[in-house]
């Protein structure tokens, strides 16, 4: 249980969010494990009064959610590559990175960024704690260390290498309990002249358009710019540059230095106006979400039960995390929905958490005659529903669950 905000150090917490006990959101099953106990834990999420961060009250233990089978693959979509390519290609533009620099991607899941990086000629390595994603990430060139980051495995890269001039860490960033020792390990490691990047889904816009499903067990912090700025004080480092960025619902990229290493760009006082003046940590607004989120989960729920009266086959598009939060906290599963489809190898012919809805080819919508699909990874829709035109083509129709649920 974590009852004091991971960045000030407060006990002036409350809750304004229960989302129940829910499995951990990619600990996708195999048969043999159908039959066995799952562990719930609770998913709750508490605001400090003090410096805004809102955080999740119990903390899984990282081992159990990385290193067991790790299912998640960073978006392969084509706009996921393409933030990608962006990104590695305005950042070494922005700062001037040389071939003889080294970026270090924290978190470095299959090596789909650092690709980006590598093809515009800098030295990369990845770091990861999930031992299966990480061999997939060397088979495709990318050399990845199979731990944890922390301040000795800075301490290693340091000696055995150099110190970085980019440092990234790309949903990575809100999953990490002990913030103070990741950012003492980032400022040994940062090389001078260097910048570490962090891109997260923002606080501001899970409250505006109702991304409750964005809260899960990975998920431990949900970030305003502000309690960012109170973290970084203890280390001399400053935020040099803020930027939105659409993925993932909405997300902020973060630029960190050491202090007078830059000049600060005046979005970040813009950012952190607009972020004051739209009280996000508000409770009234905070509990009113509260309330919405319940809404939508009866209007959800409605929806499907008409459809089922009606004799409609229902299922789910894609299993991203997101969706298992969605899946688990509305009840949906096997009375409802037929299977759920997904894209990624690494999820096919397993089992949902919770609901143990199977996880199967996009082709079985057509094969099974599907009337309507539930379109889980709801910030991909217009992608994969252009993929799944032959589906549509045939009469099938998409629900989007967020921020009101609606049939497409």
């Amino acid at each position: 249980m974590k009852n004091y905000c991971r960045i000030c150090k407060s006990v002036d917490l409350y809750e304004f969010l229960d989302l129940g006990f829910t499995p951990p959101a990619d600990h996708f099953l195999k048969v043999d494990q159908l039959n066995k106990p799952e562990i719930y834990y609770p998913l709750k999420v508490l605001m400090c009064r003090t410096c805004g961060l809102a955080q999740l009250n119990y903390i899984v233990c990282p081992e159990e959610l990385y290193r067991n089978d790790y299912p998640y693959e960073s978006s392969m979509t084509n706009s996921g590559l393409r933030h990608w390519q962006e990104f590695a290609k305005t950042v070494c533009e922005t700062y001037q990175v040389k071939s003889e620099d080294l970026v270090v991607d924290i978190g470095s899941n299959v090596g789909v960024l650092l690709e980006s990086f590598k093809n515009q000629g800098t030295n990369v390595l990845g770091v990861d704690p999930a031992s299966n994603i990480a061999r997939i990430a060397e088979k495709r060139g990318i050399e990845t260390w199979d731990k944890f980051f922390s301040f000795s495995v800075s301490e290693q890269i340091v000696s055995s290498k150099q110190r970085a001039k980019i440092i990234t860490a790309t949903n990575v960033f809100a999953h990490i309990d002990d913030l103070h020792s990741f950012m003492s390990a980032i400022n040994l490691l940062l090389a001078h002249k260097g910048v570490f990047i962090f891109e997260a889904p923002y606080f501001g816009n899970l409250i505006k358009h109702q991304e409750y499903d964005t809260i899960y067990h990975e998920h431990l912090s949900y970030l305003l710019l502000e309690p960012i700025l109170h973290l970084l004080k203890p280390y001399s480092m400053e935020v040099i540059d803020v930027q939105e960025r659409d993925i993932h619902g909405g997300s902020f990229r973060v630029f960190i230095s050491k202090k007078g290493e830059y000049n600060t760009h005046q979005r970040v006082h813009q950012f952190l106006e607009n972020e004051q003046k739209s009280l996000w940590r508000d409770e009234k607004k905070l509990f009113n979400f509260a309330d919405n989120v319940k809404k939508n989960r009866k209007d959800l729920i409605q929806l499907l039960n008409k459809l089922k009266l009606e004799g409609k086959k229902l299922a789910a598009v894609s299993a991203p995390a997101k969706g298992m939060t969605l899946l688990n906290y509305c009840g949906i599963g096997t009375e409802t929905l037929e299977f759920v489809t997904e894209k990624s190898t690494l999820k096919k012919d397993r089992f949902c958490p919770g609901t143990h809805l199977k996880v199967v080819d996009d082709s079985e919508l057509i094969n099974k005659d599907i009337d309507y699909a539930l379109l889980l990874a709801w910030n991909f829709s217009e992608e994969i529903m252009t993929n799944l035109s032959e589906y549509k083509s045939k009469g099938g129709k998409f629900i989007i669950p967020i921020p009101h649920p609606k049939i497409i």
